[in-house]
């Protein structure tokens, strides 16, 4: 596939997009590659690279193996992945203090599209489809009730958290973050890239390569975890399509809980920059909310958040016509 340089810009705002959801703890990244249509792409170029790469290289050059494994279009991605998680995600963590109710409401919209989006793609609703769904509802419903627990301080537990959160940052309607809040780890993933980006501010070398040290043990569980499911993933769009199409579609509607924006909560916890946020929460009608529910705006960033969505649809339609 030929791309021009303002494909792959457009490839690196998508992944500014999922970087940025990402950082949200209810939000997944693999929703977001889903709806803008480059998932499928993006499981079958993680599965395609391994160690051949070099070989490639070897006999063939350099760009001839760098195009062969299509690493112009991950490079661009991971590009827009990586300046997000380091400069939007302020912005995210801003409105998650601040506006938590319109930013919910947004990506509630948001997925509420891409459920339908992603539904109507099933060609065939056999009953086994329809208990994949239900299976795969009531797993992500689970997920987004389940408590968070602390985390050891080892290196172990960060390769293993890296493993499974990048799973679920792949996996539409499954955040990884949220994982990382289950597992206890969030903060202390936070707390890392805050080391990172001091390490780099004040050229401290030694707070920087403590926090470049347990970053390359989360990214290396998190490169096994990608290889290993992007495998699985791919076999599964080639081999069963609609069973897939149906398991992302109940993870999403189980996902919405997490993402209704009027809420209780139960207990709280203290992150990275020593505030308290929620940490246990329960949703609740909006007559229920002890603060102002904000019902207009809530449904207004409702609206804009469905719309992206059906907007982007429409484009992509026309698109492939």
């Amino acid at each position: 596939m030929r791309r021009s340089l303002k494909d792959y810009l457009f490839i690196s705002v998508k992944g500014l997009a999922m970087g940025a959801a990402d950082v949200v703890p209810g939000v997944s990244g693999g929703t977001i590659a889903f709806i803008s249509g480059i998932y499928e792409e993006l499981i079958e170029t993680i599965n395609t690279l391994d160690l051949n790469f070099f070989s490639v290289w070897k006999n063939e050059g350099f760009l001839a193996s760098w195009k062969k494994y299509n690493l112009s279009f991950l490079a661009a991605l991971f590009l827009g992945i990586a300046i997000s998680i380091l400069s939007l995600s302020k912005l995210i963590k801003w409105l998650l203090h601040n506006e938590a109710l319109l930013l919910w409401s947004f990506f509630f919209g948001l997925v509420l599209a891409s459920i339908l989006f992603i539904g109507k793609q099933i060609t065939s609703w056999k009953p086994k489809i329809i208990l994949g769904v239900l299976v795969a509802v009531v797993i992500s419903y689970a997920i987004t009730i389940a408590e968070p627990f602390a985390s050891p301080d080892s290196n172990w537990y960060l390769l293993f958290c890296g493993f499974i959160a990048i799973i679920a940052m792949i996996l539409p309607g499954v955040s990884g973050s949220f994982i990382l809040l289950i597992l206890g780890a969030y903060q202390s993933f936070i707390n890392i890239l805050n080391q990172l980006l001091e390490g780099v501010l004040q050229m401290d070398f030694d707070i920087l390569w403590k926090a470049i040290y347990k970053i390359i043990i989360i990214a290396i569980g998190a490169i096994a975890g990608l290889k290993l499911f992007s495998k699985v993933l791919n076999w599964m769009f080639k081999n069963h399509k609609n069973m897939t199409l149906a398991v992302l579609t109940g993870f999403m509607i189980g996902s919405l809980n997490k993402l209704w924006p009027w809420k209780k909560i139960l207990s709280w916890r203290t992150n990275s920059e020593g505030l308290k946020v929620p940490l246990i929460e329960k949703s609740i009608l909006p007559t229920q909310y002890s603060e102002d529910p904000k019902i207009i705006w809530v449904l207004f960033f409702m609206i804009i958040g469905f719309l992206v969505i059906f907007i982007l649809e429409r484009l992509s339609m026309k698109k492939d016509k």
